[in-house]
This record gives structure tokens, sequence and C-alpha cells, in this order.
């Protein structure tokens, strides 16, 4: 029996949910982006919304796909999508979101899914909505063209490794992790520096929507980490970003990556709140 009225939404309940996401724009982004692409008709998208609607009135929602993400989650929103998900076979590889949400979650679905092989508490969540004040960009910095997705891959694989822990070739030899690479290098969301034909730096808008773009992918080749190179480069995404791509821009970093935050930090990032992952 589920606590309290639950159901799964359509696009009758487009403007409930819409307000929701609005509500939490950088929390939401994920899902704002595919309610844009593909609606709420789950068989036009590769996850499915539920809503926890106490009093006939849609509060707060969550998506399940390859992640889960809730928005606007109260605690007893969070009990009702346990309730419901828990006793379901896992499908999502991770559930990310605000870390009081996702935390309380995780503490109810780890009695049907764990253990999990990660679970980062913390990961400061972070924006910006103009150029860094006393950075200049690095005019190295630009995006990837097609005919460099060769180059930008084992890049991309270096950083997904490193920050996952585990590699992205190892289900299926790597194709679909490319696909996804060549699909953000197509639609002009990659960013990066060359030098002798090597990515030495690289930044991905994973999300876009009509608030804010989140980067995601940022990667410093080893051999240049510690000279300083990536705020310049940080600067020149931001700066592109806020020019071409959406009024803000966002992120979410490890809040032990003390380097990484540095950067933010002086490229004009303020803090949001703060994120958990729990990783799969």
């Amino acid at each position: 029996m589920l606590t309290v009225p639950i159901r799964q939404l359509g696009e009758p309940e487009r403007a409930a949910v819409q307000r929701i996401l609005d509500a939490d724009p950088y929390a939401g982004a994920q899902i704002a982006e595919r309610v844009a692409s593909h609606g709420l008709n789950w068989w036009r998208s590769d996850g499915r919304i539920y809503g926890y609607e106490p009093a006939r009135r849609i509060e707060s929602i969550i998506w399940s796909g390859a992640h889960l993400v809730p928005v606007g989650a109260t605690p007893p929103a969070v009990a009702a999508f346990a309730d419901l998900l828990g006793p379901e076979p896992r499908i999502c590889s991770s559930i990310i979101g605000r870390s009081e949400a996702v935390l309380e979650l995780w503490d109810r679905l780890s009695r049907y899914w764990g253990p999990a092989r990660d679970v980062r508490p913390n990961q400061p969540l972070l924006v910006t909505d103009r150029d860094a004040a006393d950075v200049r960009p690095d005019p190295e910095v630009r995006l990837v063209r097609p005919n460099e997705v060769d180059q930008l891959f084992p890049a991309a694989v270096a950083m997904y490794t490193e920050e996952v822990g585990v590699s992205p070739l190892q289900d299926d030899g790597g194709r679909g992790y490319r696909r996804r690479i060549a699909e953000l290098v197509k639609g002009k969301r990659a960013y990066a520096r060359f030098e002798g034909g090597q990515v030495i730096f690289k930044a991905e808008l994973a999300i876009i929507t009509r608030r804010t773009t989140q980067v995601q992918g940022v990667w410093v080749h080893p051999d240049h980490r510690g000279r300083g190179l990536a705020t310049a480069a940080m600067a020149a995404v931001v700066s592109d970003s806020l020019r071409r791509v959406a009024p803000t821009v966002s992120l979410y970093v490890n809040d032990y990556n003390t380097a990484a935050r540095r950067v933010y930090e002086r490229c004009g990032f303020v803090s949001a709140g703060s994120f958990a992952t729990v990783l799969f």
C-alpha cells in the first residue's frame, strides 16, 4: 500500500510539472531538458515522471529512468516515492538531486537496492550568471569540431573513469559512450583546448534548459594540472555559454575536490545548495 496518493504523470499535468521545475531550475534541469524535448508521454522518452499529489495538488516529482531524480521532494514525498519504487527492480545507474531528498530516499531504498557502489553525500551546487570578473578567458578553448571526436574520446574516457570510478568501455566497448560524446560535439556542447593534437582541457554542456546549462565532464590532462590552466579555460566555457546558450551556468562538484572548487570560485560561481549522488 502506498502511504499517499502518487501516480505517473502525462501531458495533462504538464503545467504542474513545469511549475515544480521552475521552482528549482538547477536541481530540476535534467528533467526540464527531457520534458522540453519529449513532453510527458512516457513512450516518447527514456523515463517516466511520477507525482506526489496530496490534497489534489502535485507537490513533488521524481524522474525514473537511467537516473533517479527527485525534485521538490518533501519527506512525505520521499516516503511515497520509496514505497512505489523500492519493490521494483532497480533500473537506474544513479540517484541524483538535492542532498536532503537523495539521502533520505537512499536510506529508504537501500533495504531493497543496496549496497551502492558509492555515496557522495555533499556535492556543492554552484551557479553563475556573469563572466568571471578577474579572469581572462583562455582564447585557445573552443568548441570541438565533428572531425575531432576521435581526439576527444580518450580524454572523455579518462575523465569518466577518474570521476565515476568505472570505465565507460566495460559494457559495450564504449560504443554507447562514444555516441553520447559525438552527440555533444554535434550539438555544439563540447569544449576543449588542444595542444599538439592532444586534448589538455575539456568540458561539456551536459544539460541545456531555458533557465540554465549544466557543465559536466570538466577535466585537465594530468601532465598539465597545477599550472592554472583550468581557471582560464573554465572562464572561456562560462563566457561562451552565457553568450550563446543560457542565462546561467551551473554545475556540482565533489566537496573534497578543493582544487576544482577554487577554480569555480575564481570563475564567479556561488553556492546554490548541495547535491548528493548515489552510484550503482
